[in-house]
């Protein structure tokens, strides 16, 4: 190791540590790996352009080559196990971090500090959108980034799925949970039995052999699959809402903050997914979005540093002001938080288990179904002419054959969308 390129260590914050050990018993030197932890994630929260896999290797840097908090074993390890929970992967990572460092304190820090840069900025945005987003200054650099973001989100749907379709089975599978969906079965039950079935084939043989063992009947291994595409499983709170929205002329808050739970809840896959349940509640069931906002708001979430899910922050904002971005940004991060003091402990047995492997294939597909559809039918509202239809395939291409910052494609969308208002 080259100690020259270190930084130099301070003794009250002691760098050098076991992540095994936890937190030390001393309170100012535990104060002082807090106050780091603040420090460190802030500053990642303001420069984590580029999306999760940048934001994963800004935090392997600062942490691991840098500041040696823990091994590139253990980054590994918790790395991994980010993609056996819903969340936000990138965010959950942070929050890892921050567990492995100083303990719950150090979780709940890392986190919201990594969030809170992105969500200050999406609702500055927001607040500006309300009151200019209708002059076309504003149209034409949405305009021009619209496209860039449908092209970003296929192309992730394309790289990430030749990963996930391994095999004859992943391909057959992934065109049934597509099938499902074009014939409305709703995203979590298809997520869920997506996960389901491929948890069961990939562990047929082990099935088989319980099955022999106990000798019970196998209907009722079959029927949860059946289950999960029927609508009456999936409670129906869509009347309540709907009565709400009518008699107040807006979404109440709490219904804001549960809506976003619920998101926060079960999302798996990239932030690209959140467009599919976005669309299906908020422009789709309850009309209080349109399609176009909905892709100004992931615009919004593309251009700026930090998750993607901040895009609940400017729903929010659009649905109850900054209440309700307050609350949307709350709901749709809270369960990442709950989830990594759950899991984190778990980490060593999860890598392990060819159960939640095969689980993890089968929801990891059925997000990337949705991602591409939702990118294909977003495209097909939004691609009205040429201007926006070379823009799509301009960035597209270059995605696709270089290694161009996705960050800078869009801004430079927005540019030419403004300046195609002069043409």
């Amino acid at each position: 190791m080259d100690t020259q390129t270190d930084p130099p260590t301070d003794p009250q914050i002691d760098t050098q540590i076991d992540p095994q050990a936890g937190p030390p018993p001393d309170p100012a030197v535990r104060k002082a790996r807090l106050r780091e932890i603040v420090a460190v994630f802030l500053r990642l929260g303001i420069l984590a352009f580029g999306g999760p896999a940048a934001h994963v290797a800004m935090m392997e840097q600062e942490v691991v080559v840098r500041r040696k908090w823990l091994s590139r074993e253990k980054f590994l390890d918790l790395y991994g196990a980010t993609s056996l929970i819903p969340g936000p992967n990138s965010t959950e990572m942070a929050i890892h971090l921050g567990f492995e460092r100083g303990g719950v304190a150090g979780l709940f820090l890392a986190g919201t500090a990594f969030i809170l840069p992105a969500m200050g900025i999406v609702l500055a945005i927001a607040v500006g959108y309300g009151r200019f987003g209708t002059l076309p200054e504003v149209d034409r650099i949405l305009f021009g980034i619209k496209p860039v973001v449908l092209a970003l989100i296929l192309q992730a749907a394309w790289r990430l799925g030749k990963s996930a379709v391994k095999d004859r089975f992943s391909f057959i599978l992934g065109l049934g949970l597509a099938g499902l969906y074009l014939l409305g079965v709703l995203e979590i039950p298809l997520l869920l039995a997506g996960g389901i079935v491929a948890m069961g084939y990939r562990n047929r043989v082990r099935l088989l052999a319980w099955l022999r063992a106990f000798r019970k009947p196998t209907l009722p291994l079959l029927v949860p699959p059946v289950l999960l595409a029927s609508p009456a499983v999936t409670p129906d709170v869509s009347g309540p809402i709907h009565e709400a929205i009518a008699a107040l002329g807006r979404m109440p808050l709490h219904w804001i903050f549960l809506l976003f739970l619920k998101t926060g809840s079960v999302l798996y896959g990239s932030g690209y997914v959140l467009v599919a349940f976005l669309e299906r509640d908020f422009v789709e069931t309850y009309g209080v979005l349109t399609s176009r906002q909905l892709l100004d708001a992931v615009a919004v979430g593309q251009v700026t540093p930090g998750p993607v899910f901040t895009t609940a922050t400017f729903i929010g904002y659009l649905l109850g002001d900054v209440p309700g971005a307050v609350l949307a940004t709350v709901g749709i991060f809270l369960p990442a938080f709950l989830l990594v003091l759950l899991v984190n402990p778990l980490i060593p047995r999860m890598r392990r288990s060819p159960w939640f492997s095969g689980l993890l294939d089968g929801v990891t597909l059925a997000s990337l179904v949705l991602m591409a559809l939702v990118g294909v039918r977003l495209g097909i509202a939004s691609l009205t002419d040429w201007v926006a239809i070379t823009l799509f395939a301009a960035s597209l291409i270059l995605m696709l054959r270089t290694k161009v910052d996705p960050g800078l494609l869009i801004l430079a969308g927005g540019l030419l969308g403004w300046l195609s208002g002069f043409l």
